[in-house]
């Protein structure tokens, strides 16, 4: 979506962090503007998370500067956070309420009256669609209810920019897309997003720009599709059901610009995929898929396809 007004609600400058020997961040620059939604996306230990929480004030960088609504973080903490809302990787839901007295409580940290706070309520459980389950304690959610609560519970005290850090991990299908109605509306509405996600197409449906982060390093930025259209080719293959290295190294491979090899499935990247998919017609011992690149090729191009550990 066009953001009319500029100036960045948040501005990171060059920020770098280490744990002792390690670079966890390292010169990272980007802005998040009003009414867009940016997205966070890198391997595990890429450095999305002491990021996020670099951006909150909860870890210091080493060298840079954060700015949001152009107050320094976190030298005016307070009341930076004032004007956020702040969804974390795991549910910090208090289990001894329900879900009524859990935004009511939270509502409190911010020195709202309890008035406001209570009008506010009903409000904001409908939004999650949580109306009925309001004398409901946590214990008795679903984990989709859990995630739909906390983003409530977020929203309570009307935040400019809201910061989420993978807020639809462990979800089933049904609720990651719920979730993702409810975040589409609060754009709509014309807050801010931070969003750190491993969903590529979480990504593609809800980011207007991406920042691929690699080894603490910015490694790329932009807009989806024209992150793909810069660094793919426009078609995919994919085939399997023979040997994978013997496949990718046959006379097939001719008729793509790339080929790679992930388990037991060959992926030939194309400019025009015509010539190879009539290659591949005689071809009855394979399973073969033709799409066009999307933002899972994007990543896996640009960090690998190794797996990493850490977090």
């Amino acid at each position: 979506m066009e953001c009319l007004v500029r100036e960045p609600q948040l501005r990171v400058s060059r920020v770098s962090k280490r744990f002792g020997d390690q670079p966890v961040v390292d010169d990272l620059s980007f802005e998040l503007h009003p009414g867009e939604c940016l997205g966070v996306i890198g391997p595990n230990g890429a450095g999305k998370t002491t990021t996020f929480r670099m951006c909150l004030g909860l870890s210091l960088p080493d060298s840079g500067e954060i700015e949001l609504f152009g107050l320094p973080m976190p030298q005016e903490a307070l009341a930076i956070k004032a004007r956020v809302g702040v969804v974390s990787q795991f549910d910090a839901l208090d289990p001894d309420f329900n879900c009524a007295e859990n935004l009511l409580v939270y509502g409190r940290y911010f020195g709202m009256r309890d008035a406001d706070i209570r009008a506010r309520i009903p409000v904001l459980l409908d939004f999650a669609a949580l109306t009925h389950k309001a004398e409901s304690r946590p214990g008795e959610l679903s984990g989709g209810m859990k995630r739909r609560l906390s983003l409530a519970r977020a929203l309570i005290n009307d935040p400019q920019l809201l910061m989420l850090d993978e807020p639809t991990t462990g979800l089933d299908p049904q609720a990651r897309h719920l979730m993702w109605e409810r975040l589409l509306k609060l754009l709509g509405q014309g807050k801010s997003i931070l969003l750190t996600t491993h969903f590529m197409d979480e990504a593609e449906r809800l980011c207007d720009r991406l920042l691929i982060i690699d080894h603490g390093k910015k490694i790329a930025e932009g807009q989806p599709r024209d992150l793909i259209q810069a660094h793919l080719e426009p078609d995919v293959v994919e085939a399997y059901g023979a040997d994978p290295r013997q496949l990718a190294e046959s006379p097939l491979a001719a008729h793509a610009q790339r080929v790679e090899v992930s388990g037991e499935t060959v992926f030939f990247y194309t400019q025009d995929a015509h010539a190879l998919l009539a290659a591949l017609e005689p071809r009855r011992d394979l399973r073969t898929l033709h799409r066009p690149a999307n933002l899972e090729d994007l990543f896996l191009k640009l960090t690998g396809r190794q797996i990493r550990e850490g977090a």
